[in-house]
């Protein structure tokens, strides 16, 4: 049977979601689709080609439908099914993280972010760069939310009182609520009006 890009990727996506960012392999894939290296190749070309790839299937799963009228809170909206669709998948943040991937879905994501932030007054320089402020919040808090360990029992910071003293706040796991407080931080009403 033919195999095509779609299906390296699917392929690809699968060994993430099994077995973590660090399986995946051409080798791997090619297990998978019971093909030779070559046929993954042929679709893929190189292991970054892989993950642009992967990274811009993953964020296709952020639907941009029926989102708020509201500027600010269809870009926080935005912002939060960024952040499910990397949650979708096993190391989903380390594999977008790892990328630049200027492919369709994530284009089109960055266009729906920005055209709001345009709309909310930023001028174009401002929303360009919040654009990249929350998607690296988003990644960041992702990546962290998925390598986390389980409590945060053990974690040391020594002789620093400034961490002693807000430890509860750093070890706890709260990911929904931090993720909202940034976003509250990042996209604040006054903030943006020039």
């Amino acid at each position: 049977m033919t195999k095509s890009q779609a299906d390296v990727v699917r392929a690809a996506l699968e060994i993430l979601d099994e077995r973590g960012a660090d399986a995946v392999s051409m080798r791997a894939i090619a297990q998978r689709l019971d093909v030779r290296m070559n046929t993954v190749l042929w679709h893929v070309k190189t292991k970054a080609r892989l993950e642009e790839l992967m990274a811009d299937a993953i964020v296709a799963g952020v639907s941009l439908d029926d989102l708020p009228r509201d500027w600010r809170e269809r870009a926080a909206e935005i912002a939060r099914r960024y952040r499910r669709a990397l949650l979708a998948h096993r190391d989903g943040a380390v594999v977008v993280a790892g990328t630049y991937a200027a492919e369709p879905a994530t284009l089109d994501v960055a266009e729906a972010l920005v055209a709001a932030l345009l709309e909310g007054g930023l001028s174009e320089r401002d929303a360009a760069w919040t654009n990249w402020d929350v998607v690296y919040f988003v990644l960041g808090l992702t990546q962290e939310e998925q390598a986390r360990p389980g409590s945060g029992e053990g974690f040391s910071v020594g002789e620093r009182p400034a961490l002693r003293r807000v430890l509860p706040f750093l070890t706890e796991a709260s990911f929904d609520e931090r993720f909202e407080f940034g976003l509250a931080k990042l996209l604040p009403d006054a903030a943006l009006r020039p």
